[in-house]
C-alpha cells in the first residue's frame, strides 16, 4: 500500500507563501506516475475541503477558493507531489493532507475520495 508523508507546514503571515511536499513510498507493482494525487484540508469544526488534484498525466484541478493562488505539481522521479501556496489568507488555516485521489478527477475537489492519505501537516496563517 502506498504511504504518503506531508511536510512543509508552519506559521505564516497573511500574504505569505508556503510549499507543502508529499513524499510517496511503498510501491509494489507500480510507481507514483500511475496515481492521481490530491490535497485536501480540514479546519477545526469545518468539513473536509478539496484543494487541488493532479492526474497521472499532469492535468490539474483546483477549488475556486484557491485558484490563482495555489499550484499543484509533481516530480515522479522524486516520488513527490508539491502544493505551492501563495497569497495565503487566514481562512487557509487548516491541516493539509495529501492522498491518492480516486473518482472523477475534474470533480475531485468537490467530492473528495481517496485510497491512502498522509498524517497531515498544519498550516496556520496569522499575524
Amino acid at each position: 500500500q502506498v504511504q504518503l508523508v506531508e511536510s512543509g507546514g508552519g506559521l505564516v503571515q497573511p500574504g505569505g507563501s508556503l510549499r507543502l511536499s508529499c513524499a510517496a513510498s511503498g510501491f509494489t507493482l507500480d510507481t507514483l506516475d500511475h496515481y492521481a494525487i490530491g490535497w485536501f484540508r480540514q479546519a477545526p469544526g469545518k468539513e473536509r475541503e478539496g484543494v487541488a488534484c493532479i492526474s497521472s498525466r499532469g492535468s490539474t484541478y483546483y477549488a475556486d477558493s484557491v485558484k490563482g493562488r495555489f499550484t499543484i505539481s509533481r516530480d515522479n522521479a522524486k516520488n513527490t507531489v508539491y502544493l505551492k501556496m501563495n497569497s495565503l489568507k487566514p481562512e487557509d488555516t487548516a491541516v493539509y493532507y495529501c492522498a491518492t485521489a480516486v473518482g472523477v478527477l475534474n470533480l475531485w475537489v468537490k467530492n473528495v475520495e481517496f485510497g491512502s492519505r498522509g498524517q497531515g501537516t498544519q498550516v496556520t496563517v496569522s499575524s
